[in-house]
């Protein structure tokens, strides 16, 4: 396969002509449900570019949300699963084992925050994973509450549905859901209504109380938090928050689950999100980024917890597929070689240094917030914190039509969210940020 080129190209109107068609045939036969952020219909991607099939190179903002860390086609990823492919394709891990599944818990057992003995099951996609650390947190503690967050997302099942804070699109008429959940602040900073300064040690304290007075510690089995809230607005917790919620968890005898499904491998500059602060997780949730764009999730912890599940309590006919294996071992070479933990903070230095100019420029951008390449723009009414989902959608659009992909997400659908892949090219990633900047004069 030739080598795709590194630049924006556009040959046609954004979706072009060929998109459209393709886009008439998915109406006809895809469920309206699964909806589509920009019709283009691609052909090719690698690095920081997705080819359409008009012939259209677009600049990559999105990362297919968070997955393509090491690119869309790595060589390590395509080297490893090829030839896991030719050997074969499935056998069941349950029903006869093979190494690859042995090789990635290896990894994630070593990668993972904490120097304790530990265990990782795989699975296939992040809501599995949650899922499977609630059951496991349940096995363990012999208790049924789980605490979840403010603006948190965890998932499209039922439970995990239960787990995430925002209705629509993911909840509404989807109900009943899974019971015994139970919802507490999150230190959200640029919202806390006594300001960013006082934030971490209110919302801890709010939650712990009613965590304390509304469930009971002594009946919560877990509490399940994303170190940065992703879906719910690229949320960077007030310092402080995240240990305080965690030192809580240790004292009751609560399994502190990390759901790490949009932040690990890289992503926001560390291998984990919780290595920032330096929090340990009881059991942590991966997937997205794990495999480079093949489906693998993973659930990795205490031994001791982890082994709490009886035997057969935990699989799945697909979970560690070895192909998915072959690839995360590819995606993690390639992480350690590139340093794509570095490529993450320089990502955010050349971010974060043009979007505060832009804020400086244009008033409708509230905060600029995240970390590595995880970086958001929350937009308001000028002169307010009022969220303005209007410019949002707008802003997203403009982007779109110059063929720089990108997405929208917030509780209040007022944030614009970057995730571009951590080995894009620096002169895309500026061209990027040019377009943005171009279209905030428009909006």
């Amino acid at each position: 396969m030739t080598e795709l080129s590194q630049e924006r190209r556009l040959v046609t109107s954004i979706p072009g002509p060929k998109s459209q068609e393709l886009m008439a045939r998915k109406v006809a036969a895809v469920p309206s449900g699964i909806g589509v952020t920009l019709p283009v219909f691609v052909t090719r991607a690698g690095g920081g570019v997705l080819e359409d099939v008009d012939g259209n190179s677009l600049i990559d903002f999105g990362s297919g949300i968070a997955v393509t860390s090491v690119g869309n086609s790595a060589e390590a990823v395509v080297r490893r699963a090829t030839a896991q492919l030719a050997d074969f394709t499935h056998t069941c891990f349950m029903v006869t084992p093979y190494e690859g599944y042995v090789e990635v818990a290896e990894q994630l057992n070593e990668l993972t925050p904490g120097d304790h003995e530990k265990r990782t099951a795989l699975f296939n996609s992040g809501a599995e994973a949650v899922e499977n650390a609630v059951k496991i947190a349940r096995s363990y503690t012999k208790r049924t509450a789980v605490v979840v967050f403010d603006h948190g997302y965890h998932g499209r099942t039922n439970l995990t549905m239960a787990l995430t804070a925002k209705n629509m699109p993911y909840k509404e008429g989807f109900g009943p859901f899974a019971p015994e959940v139970y919802r507490v602040p999150l230190a959200y900073g640029y919202r806390w209504l006594t300001g960013a300064e006082n934030c971490a040690e209110e919302a801890a304290a709010q939650a712990i109380d009613m965590i304390t007075k509304q469930v009971g510690a002594e009946n919560v089995a877990a509490i399940v938090i994303e170190p940065i809230a992703g879906e719910g607005g690229f949320i960077e917790p007030a310092k402080g928050f995240l240990p305080k919620i965690a030192e809580f968890a240790k004292a009751n005898g609560i399994v502190f689950v990390a759901d790490e499904i949009q932040t690990g491998f890289c992503r926001t500059g560390q291998w984990f999100a919780c290595d920032d602060e330096g929090v340990v997780p009881d059991l942590i949730t991966t997937a997205k980024g794990i495999a480079g764009g093949l489906p693998l999730a993973a659930v990795t912890g205490r031994a001791e917890i982890m082994d709490a599940a009886h035997a057969g309590g935990l699989g799945g006919t697909y979970g560690g597929n070895p192909v998915a294996c072959a690839a995360a071992l590819g995606a993690i070479e390639t992480m350690k070689e590139l340093d794509l933990n570095a490529r993450a903070r320089r990502i955010e230095e050349v971010m974060k240094g043009r979007l505060h100019a832009m804020q400086e420029k244009f008033a409708v951008i509230g905060e600029v917030r995240g970390r590595g390449g995880m970086i958001a723009v929350e937009l308001v009414e000028p002169g307010t914190k009022t969220p303005n989902a209007a410019v949002t959608a707008a802003l997203a659009k403009a982007c779109h039509a110059e063929g720089l992909v990108v997405l929208t997400c917030g509780t209040y659908g007022n944030v614009l969210r970057f995730l571009p892949p951590l080995v894009i090219g620096e002169d895309l990633l500026n061209e990027g940020l040019d377009i943005i900047e171009e279209a905030l004069t428009r909006v």
